[in-house]
């Protein structure tokens, strides 16, 4: 992977939603190079939800993999950067 490729992962549900992202980021852990997780976020619109950014590694298709599986998870939104 040439490019630096970080995932910003909201978890707005705390509950099962956080369960099943954590699932996934246990299946894809060799892609993940960095994880940084900010908890109950400041936000009155987001009340007990969740900040993870993940800095990943690895083959662009594995990347793409895990992002997509971060996708159908319910409660959950993915906002990716490319540098």
């Amino acid at each position: 992977m040439s490019s630096i490729r970080v995932l910003g992962v909201l978890v707005r549900e705390p509950g099962q939603a956080a369960l099943e992202v954590q699932k996934v980021l246990t299946k894809y852990g060799c892609t993940i190079k960095t994880r940084l997780g900010l908890n109950e976020l400041e936000n009155e619109n987001l009340p007990g939800s969740g900040l993870i950014l993940l800095e990943l590694m690895g083959e662009e298709t594995e990347c793409i993999r895990l992002e997509n599986d971060l996708l159908a998870i319910p409660d959950v939104t993915v906002q990716k950067m490319l540098f």
